[in-house]
This record gives structure tokens, C-alpha cells and sequence, in this order.
């Protein structure tokens, strides 16, 4: 699994005109899916992300986990963190995982994320055209590769 976390000031995602996510602070959670991502990344990986001290104490040094402030999480699922950009132009997908993979695992990934977080997380919705809005903080942005442990 390879995510993009993003600290944000606020977030948002819209399909078909509809709001169906939003925060005021916290974090965005771009998710990529592979075949061989197992129930051990998940858990090392929602782990990894409640934990990251990536916010400011009262010093304003980056001291503090989302767990630490209370923060919320928006986690949307996006098949394109795998793309593939050695050849040519135009990016493959064949790394990403198919639906009937995917889903169980990004619905295994929001409810592990959860119980860490200690409190419901927002999504998007897995496959939908989702416009997402954000206001990065920091700017803030990390990527960490399960497979890495980065």
C-alpha cells in the first residue's frame, strides 16, 4: 500500500455535486492499492499514520500526532498512486489493484484506521469520479510505501 498524507487545514470531497466529505483540520489520506497488500500493511500502515508526529506543539514544533490533537481524517481510495511512467507517455495502471481486490482491503483499511484513530474517519467513495478539495498546511505532505516501511 503507498499513501499520500497531506496535513490540511481543510479537505473536501465532492461527487455528483455532493459534498460527502469534509474536515476543518486534520488529515488527507491518498490511498494506492496493489494485489499483494495484505491485512499486516494495513495495520502497519494505519499505525504509521496516527502516529506521525507531523503537528505543531505549543512550540509550533512538529511534536504532535493527529491522535495528540483530536484531528480528523479523510481517506479516499486512488488507484493512480501505482502508476507506472517508465515507458513512453502515457501512465499504466497494472500495478493498481482490481476492484474485487481493492475494495476489501480499503474497507479493511477505513475500519483499521478508525479503531486507531479512535473516532469515525470521513471517505470518498471507492471508484467515483471525486473532486477533492484541500488547503495544505505547511505545507505538509508525506508519502510512505508499506512495502518499504518508508
Amino acid at each position: 500500500m503507498k499513501v499520500v498524507i497531506q496535513r490540511v487545514s481543510k479537505a473536501s470531497v465532492t461527487i455528483e455535486g455532493q459534498k460527502v466529505a469534509s474536515i476543518d483540520g486534520g488529515l488527507l489520506v491518498l490511498l494506492g492499492i496493489i494485489d499483494d497488500d495484505t491485512s499486516d500493511d494495513i495495520k502497519w500502515l494505519c499505525n504509521k499514520i496516527v502516529n506521525l508526529r507531523i503537528f505543531g506543539d505549543d512550540d509550533n514544533i512538529m511534536n504532535c500526532s493527529i491522535k495528540d490533537i483530536e484531528g480528523d481524517i479523510i481517506a479516499v481510495s486512488q488507484f493512480t498512486l501505482h502508476a507506472l511512467t517508465k515507458k513512453g507517455n502515457r501512465p499504466s495502471y497494472i500495478k493498481a489493484a482490481k476492484p474485487d481486490v481493492a475494495i476489501p482491503l480499503y474497507d479493511a483499511f477505513v475500519k483499521q484506521l478508525t479503531a486507531d484513530l479512535g473516532k469515525p474517519i470521513q471517505t470518498g467513495q471507492f471508484g467515483a469520479d471525486m473532486k477533492v478539495e484541500l488547503l495544505n498546511d505547511g505545507p505538509v505532505t508525506i508519502i510512505i510505501d508499506s512495502k518499504n516501511k518508508e
